[in-house]
Order: structure tokens, then sequence, then C-alpha cells
């Protein structure tokens, strides 16, 4: 049965790393709405930790945390995280999911129908779409409308020699690279000012490195480069759309406490009216299913080759 939200909403944190850490517990905590009804995480001990800061409850089964609470928030590996969140929402609790909701296409698909049939509300936290300055401007440009043009570099610095971050012990960013830890951040953006997405080419860059163009349903294309192993000095995300009106570049935001509380409050207002937020699970599978489609095609670029030799212009396109 799904839960009916109460005062306070109760929402039990599964993920016990540096993002559960530093984000979702705080937030959780301080939020004047809800209540953090505990902990769950892999390793007991980090969640014992992690509970007793915030002074709330340690599980160590993840049901008991379930029965406890009226939805939880993840903080886990993707696909640590689509199992448990399909659990979790057959247990009746609304579910706050992180991006890449996961990294299947398929799995994300059958992670969207449980969660949608078992008639629970979720949010996906894409940053940009709930940090206030950035929220307002998508919402801004989304309205002006007009876009035909969109260019996003995001260089981030995570696995440069000269960077000191907790987030590059994280074995699943080590595998997956810029692509699937920020490429979600990018296309949230682009998909409510552009258009969904029909088709996607991909180029490998030097490691994880990748390089993005895709086309919109609206007739638009985008652009983006995505790594986490840009120079520290290089390291940047910077995205805008050009149009009728001209060039308009989107804000910076500061941090993802305000964000992740915005994205709570969006959850609240989903289970109360039951109205599906536009960041919900359906939005975070297509987001899978386009970096997939873009996994596939800069694995498939790699397979032809670029060298001596070399067919010129070739190019492979996942059409969606």
């Amino acid at each position: 049965m799904t839960k009916l939200p109460g005062t306070p909403f109760r929402i039990g944190l599964l993920g016990t790393g540096p993002w559960a850490e530093r984000t979702h517990a705080p937030a959780l905590a301080a939020h004047p709405d809800v209540e953090l009804s505990g902990v769950w995480g892999r390793r007991p001990e980090a969640a014992g930790a992690l509970a007793a800061a915030y002074g709330t409850k340690a599980f160590e089964d993840v049901d008991a945390l379930f029965e406890a609470s009226d939805a939880v928030a993840l903080a886990l590996p993707p696909d640590v995280q689509a199992p448990l969140a399909a659990r979790a929402a057959a247990a009746g609790c609304h579910v706050i999911l992180d991006k890449p909701v996961t990294t299947s296409a398929e799995t994300a698909r059958a992670l969207a129908d449980a969660v949608t049939g078992a008639g629970v509300a979720s949010v996906v936290f894409c940053t940009l779409r709930f940090a206030p300055p950035t929220a307002r401007w998508i919402e801004e440009q989304a309205a002006a409308g007009g876009w035909f043009l969109g260019e996003a570099h995001w260089l981030g610095a995570l696995f440069s020699p000269d960077a000191d971050s907790a987030y590059a012990a994280s074995p699943w960013r080590r595998e997956k690279g810029g692509l699937w830890d920020v490429g979600p951040h990018v296309l949230s953006v682009f998909l409510p000012l552009l258009g969904d997405v029909t088709s996607v080419s991909c180029v490998a860059g030097r490691a994880d490195t990748r390089h993005l163009t895709l086309r919109h349903a609206s007739g638009a294309s985008s652009t983006a480069t995505l790594t986490l192993s840009a120079p520290q000095a290089a390291s940047e995300a910077a995205l805008s759309v050009h149009g009728e009106r001209g060039k308009a570049v989107m804000p910076y935001w500061d941090g993802a406490l305000d964000a992740f509380q915005a994205a709570v409050d969006a959850l609240l207002e989903a289970a109360r009216t039951g109205r599906p937020h536009p960041c919900d699970v359906r939005f975070g599978a297509r987001l899978t299913e386009i970096l997939a489609a873009a996994e596939a095609a800069a694995t498939a670029g790699a397979e032809l080759g670029t060298g001596p030799g070399a067919e010129p212009g070739s190019e492979v396109v996942a059409a969606m």
C-alpha cells in the first residue's frame, strides 16, 4: 500500500558514502517537514556512524527501514540503487533516486515500470533541475523557447593527478567515467529546453572524455563534452543555448544542499497530489536510455577505428 505523507514525513536514507554524508543526511536532517527515519548501508559500521551523527537509528535490515519510512532517499551506485528502489516502491515507499538511476536501459525501463506500477511518487535528483539559480534559469529558457543549438562542457577534474576529492575513490565512477556521472546533468537541462533526443553520436577522447552530438525532437541540435579527467586548471561546468533571442548562459550554482531540499519538497508535493514530477523515474530512465546509446556509439566508433586507412568521416549514430 502506498504510504500517505504525514507531518513529519519519514524519509530513510540508503547509502553511507561521501554523497550521503555531505548532502543527503544533512539536508534531510535540516528539512522542517522531514524526519530522518534511519540509515541503511552496505557497511553496517558506516551506517551506525552516520545515523549517530544525526540522532537516528541504523538499520541492518533494509526492509525494516522501508517499514519505518514513508519514503527513502538513495545515495548508492546506480546498479545497486535500481533493485533497492524497486523493492522500496513495492513496500509502498516513495523514492528519491540519484542520477543515473542505473546504467542499463533495460533495467531502467523495468525500474520505471516497477515504481510507477506501485503507485508511489518518485524524484530523480538531477542537481541543476533543483538548485535555485539553475532551476529558475531552466524554467525561464523553457518558457522563452526558440532555441536551435545547445553547447555544454563539463570538464571535471575528479581523476586529475592534482585533484583531491573523496569521490575519486568511487568504483562506479572509475568504471563509467564522465559520460555517466556528469552526462545526466547536461541532459537534464537540454531535454526540457530542446526536446527529447532522437539520435546521438559519440566519440571517445582521452581517458574518459566523450564528445556527444545530439539531435532533438524540436529540430534543434546540441553538443556536449564530458570528462572527469581534465586538469584541475581546465575544469569547468558550462552550458549555453542559442536561439531567436541570442545566447543564454546557465548561471553558477553553489553546492547541493539547497538543491536536495528542493528535491525533497518536490517529492512531498508529488506524494500529496499524485501528480508526477517532471524529473520522475521515467525521466531518469530516459536519461539512461540516451546515455546507453551514446556509450554503444562510442564503443562502436572505437571498434571501427580512426587511424590511417579508416574511412574519412566515419560516424556511428544511434537512433533513439
